[in-house]
């Protein structure tokens, strides 16, 4: 079992939105849900695009570099031309905290 190490704020991150987040050497894309967050690698695993960056529609992110989609809470590749998942990441939140575990 990791250790939990604070990313952000709840106030930093608006329903529907995503936020590159760096935590102990990973770097993270971090999305909100419907109130809910999760947490993924930010590398898309088809040549390096930054997740957090891509446009975000309901559970899923779309690589901004060429169109590949993840499912924002598993991590799992959804289209082409990724072929590999994601790590995702255990989220929790204590009071406004956003905390990921490591």
């Amino acid at each position: 079992m990791g250790k939990f190490v604070k990313v952000a704020s709840t106030s930093d991150l608006a329903a529907g939105g995503a936020k590159l987040v760096e935590a102990e050497g990973h770097t993270i894309a971090l999305f909100n849900v419907n109130g809910e967050f999760y947490a993924i690698d930010n590398t898309c695993t088809h040549v390096g695009g930054p997740l957090a960056e891509g446009m975000v529609e309901g559970a899923e992110v779309e690589c901004p570099w060429h169109g590949a989609k993840f499912n924002v809470k598993t991590g799992e590749v959804l289209t082409p031309p990724a072929g590999e998942n994601v790590a995702s990441y255990k989220v929790r939140v204590s009071d406004s905290d956003i905390e990921i575990e490591l």
